[in-house]
């Protein structure tokens, strides 16, 4: 009895999040077809121009939009940002300074804190049993 290997593959949206771009960005080749797992782990082994560009350039999705500006998904919803950003206008951003961008990298400065503070009492916790 031989064993038969079947090929993992991914929707084109599922491989874009794992490799952090926005999909509607990525070459309509990728987004026409499934994504194979050893396609995934070549992609981000070895990544295309078109991939280290996007990653580069953008427009990024907004997690990675999120992440760059250092607040929360929800925190950029509360500002207004909903579309996906280029490096470009995330930098303007940064520079700008908007009211709403400083209030929410408070936010997120305050939940960062309680975060370790909970942990750090958790591991209390832990080693006084």
């Amino acid at each position: 009895m031989t064993s038969h290997q079947n090929t993992q593959t991914m929707k084109p949206a599922t491989a874009a999040k794992k490799l952090g771009v926005y999909l509607e960005a990525t070459p309509a080749e990728f987004r026409e077809g499934m994504v194979s797992r050893d396609e995934l782990n070549a992609l981000q082994a070895d990544p295309p121009e078109w991939l280290r560009d996007l990653r580069r350039n953008g427009p990024h999705p907004r997690p990675v939009v999120a992440a760059k500006l250092g607040v929360s998904i929800s925190g950029l919803a509360r500002g207004g940002v909903t579309e996906p950003l280029t490096t470009e206008q995330i930098e303007a951003l940064k520079q700008e300074r908007p009211e709403w961008l400083e209030r929410e990298r408070a936010t997120q400065a305050e939940v960062r804190k309680e975060a370790a503070l909970l942990k750090q009492q958790r591991k209390a916790e832990r080693e006084t049993r």
